[in-house]
């Protein structure tokens, strides 16, 4: 493992809301690339995630989530080893490779890193193009408070 931060975005663009985490990972990209830090786009997923993860320090995991209690739009920050007390089986990402089956590779490989999820309430998942209007009009505060977020690491 190294020092190094990586950010990830997952999601699918083509789940309208779905796709949040790579639609943040790119403004990121375009406006505000910090040394030493990775940005990986990881769309739907796949398991080689878990193998990528593995070489780096902190990790932060930006995707939609669907869960009970938040508004569209509404952003919650926390550690990947929370996930067993905060998200139940309807709260989950929205995509094939979700939090869960994440957290539960986690475990089972002992990854050392720190990892953290940007979570972002989703509106709309169904499929299709763009945002919900939700989602949009939040979009610019999303992506200040993950960046300050990052700045922390």
């Amino acid at each position: 493992m190294s020092n190094k931060i990586a950010v990830i975005g997952l999601g699918n663009t083509l789940r309208r809301d779905d796709g949040i985490g790579i639609v943040i990972l790119e403004s990121l990209l375009a406006f505000d690339k910090k040394k030493g830090i990775e940005y990986l786009n990881f769309g739907i997923a796949s398991f080689d995630l878990v193998h990528r993860m593995e070489r780096y320090e902190k990790i932060l995991l930006i995707d939609a989530i669907d869960t009970s209690g938040l508004m569209a739009g509404e952003l919650k920050i926390f550690e990947l080893k929370d996930i067993a007390y905060n998200l139940k089986s309807s709260a989950t990402s929205t995509h094939e490779f979700d939090l869960k089956s994440l957290f539960e590779l986690y475990k089972r490989f002992e990854l050392k890193s720190r990892i953290y999820v940007a979570g972002i309430q989703v509106k709309d998942a169904s499929y299709g193009e763009g945002l919900s209007a939700e989602l949009k009009d939040k979009l610019q505060a999303i992506i200040e408070k993950i960046n300050t977020f990052i700045a922390s690491l």
